[in-house]
């Protein structure tokens, strides 16, 4: 949980010899060669390959929709502020987590490595939601306040700081059962339910727009986010199931039945939003259409967590799948080339 493992030592470690949490002493959590978990590593350089900046993206287009008055009803407007509303603090709630809470209690540095990537790219993230309201005259404060003000908002992002403030204790032991288990729920809580679930119904409600040509820069920034929250949930689901694997005491039926809890209220809360953010139906999107998504997403995740589905939804938007296809030439709304690697394809 800290670098005091740097110390003199004429032992070299092995790659045999890492974990991703609660190494012993023998373990420089400074030293990343050799590498163990070649996969967080090959997800450090993805983040390095898929880099962007608000900045680059011209948000002309947007900026003249916006302000004609009959581009946009009221009700698609209301749908567009609260998607930014989540959004814009969300992100910053995510990369509090990050350096706050899980980067201290992981000290494998190929993990680390990848941690500190993330963590740059939630500051994009929260900088390109800033450059899209600032571009469309929005009221700033209206939407960066909006996570205080507006309820359903206010419950997702509660429901899942509750994960860090469990972690924040200093006199939590990851060494123990218990406190390996908040550790685990902390990182299921950021990476599979907000990054995982909450944040979808923004992605597919913002890329309905893009797919009509409407906010063309917001949504190429959107489809960029999509392609790094991606990115995100999988190396944390990936994360939780190595401490698992290395841990398996920790993933008992108790507490396995009580994961299955967390997330089944999180797809609840989703679906309040859902229903605050959508009354009526607009762009081929409706309450249920979007509850039905978010099930069959949740189911995703809870098959990657090698746990029961739980719905048996199907998915109402099969377009959303070629949208996160990150081998895709050009986005779909057809704005402007979206392979911004560096790099080579990235692989799956």
């Amino acid at each position: 949980m800290s670098n005091s493992c740097f110390r003199m030592s004429k032992e070299r470690i092995t790659a045999d010899k890492k974990k991703i949490i609660n190494n012993d002493r023998t373990v420089d959590c400074n030293q990343l060669v050799p590498i163990k978990y070649k996969w967080a590593w090959n997800f450090y350089l993805d983040g390095c390959a898929n880099h962007w900046m608000p900045s680059e993206v011209s948000m002309q287009r947007d900026i003249e929709q916006w302000k004609d008055a009959k581009a946009f009803t009221a009700e698609e407007r209301h749908i567009v502020k609260r998607t930014f509303g989540f959004f814009a603090t969300a992100e910053t709630l995510v990369g509090n987590n990050l350096v706050l809470a899980v980067y201290r209690m992981i000290d494998n540095p190929e993990c680390r490595q990848y941690l500190l990537r993330q963590a740059f790219e939630e500051a994009i993230h929260v900088h390109a939601f800033q450059y899209i309201v600032q571009s469309l005259s929005l009221d700033e404060g209206e939407m960066f306040n909006m996570y205080r003000e507006v309820e359903a908002i206010y419950n997702k992002d509660q429901y899942a700081m509750s994960c860090t403030d469990g972690i924040l204790d200093q006199n939590v032991d990851t060494k123990t059962k218990e406190g390996l288990q908040k550790f685990v729920k902390n990182l299921i809580g950021f990476y599979v339910i907000t990054e995982g679930i909450f944040f979808y119904s923004g992605f597919v409600t913002m890329l309905s727009f893009g797919r009509q040509n409407r906010l063309p820069g917001t949504c190429e920034q959107i489809q960029y986010i999509l392609r790094d929250e991606s990115i995100h949930m999988n190396f944390g689901i990936e994360l939780i199931n190595n401490i698992i694997a290395e841990n398996p005491e920790v993933w008992d039926e108790p507490f396995k039945e009580e994961i299955i809890g967390f997330i089944r209220t999180a797809v609840g809360l989703e679906h309040k939003y859902a229903e605050e953010c959508l009354p009526n139906g607009i762009l081929g999107l409706n309450t249920y259409l979007l509850k039905e998504y978010v099930q069959y997403i949740a189911d995703r995740r809870f098959e990657r967590l090698n746990l029961p589905k739980q719905y048996n939804s199907e998915n109402p938007f099969p377009w959303m799948s070629e949208v996160i296809d990150l081998k895709k030439e050009k986005n779909f709304f057809e704005t402007r080339v979206t392979e911004y690697q560096t790099g080579g394809a990235l692989e799956w």
